[in-house]
């Protein structure tokens, strides 16, 4: 039966691997939201979508970005499909 006190050998790598992993998709959305055209950048849900990669995502904890990555590469993949005038 193993030790409950004795810590886990690959236990430390996990979460910097982890946060690595996290970050890299947040800067593959950001490069995914600059690539759109001016009229998407004037939408207001470019703005919402950058205030949600930036400020949001700083200030969550490590288990509520991912969430907040879902949702921001949900809102550009609604913001590639809009036909902008």
């Amino acid at each position: 039966m193993p030790n409950p006190k004795k810590p886990r050998q690959g236990a430390a790598r996990t979460t910097p691997l982890r946060h690595n992993t996290l970050e890299a998709r947040r800067e593959a959305l950001l490069m995914r939201l600059q690539n759109l055209d001016e009229a998407a950048k004037s939408s207001r849900g470019y703005r919402s979508t950058l205030v949600l990669l930036n400020q949001k995502y700083r200030k969550a904890t490590l288990a509520a970005r991912l969430g907040i990555l879902q949702a921001a590469a949900f809102m550009i993949e609604v913001l590639e499909m809009l036909p902008f005038v």
